[in-house]
């Protein structure tokens, strides 16, 4: 099983997320992968709160080539230092995929609370804009994308 492998993994290295997913192998990968997941939800938001966030996210995109992948790969770190607790539990449980989806709203309270510090201190009106105006429904979204982010990163931790 997948998610017994990366208990024995972690276990067994006893390192904390950012330190096995950020690793130099892995790092890019691992922010192409996470990008893939955010072009996938926003694919799957339709009506009037998905065109907001669609069209949001193309004002962000259009910032500068790459900008999405470099702040990914910016906030990557703090991300996993923040759920690497909740991590921790299910490994501790015996199943830190399941564990992540089952605590989805604490883990996007954790998530958001670290962009909520990142937009407050942005240089970029466009950033903090956008971000304030879709900050009410963001939790909704996170937390419909943590099932895909807890595979991307067990996809990581038994790799």
């Amino acid at each position: 099983m997948k998610s017994q492998s990366s208990t024995l993994i972690l276990k067994k290295n006893e390192m904390r997320l950012s330190e096995g997913l950020l690793n130099p192998m892995k790092k890019a990968v691992v922010v192409d992968d996470c990008c893939n997941m955010i072009e996938s939800q926003l694919a799957s938001k339709s009506g009037l709160g998905g065109i907001a966030i669609k069209t949001a996210f193309a004002a962000l995109k259009g910032i500068k080539p790459g900008y999405i992948p470099e702040v990914v790969e910016a906030l990557l770190p703090q991300c996993f230092d923040a759920i690497d607790p909740i991590w921790s539990e299910g490994v501790q449980k015996g199943d830190p995929v399941q564990h992540l989806v089952e605590s989805r709203s604490r883990t996007a309270d954790v998530l958001l609370s670290i962009t909520d510090d990142i937009a407050k201190i942005s240089k970029r009106q466009i950033v903090r804009s956008t971000y304030n105006k879709l900050r009410g429904s963001a939790k909704l979204h996170v937390e419909a994308a943590v099932p895909d982010f807890a595979k991307v990163i067990e996809k990581y931790t038994t790799s």
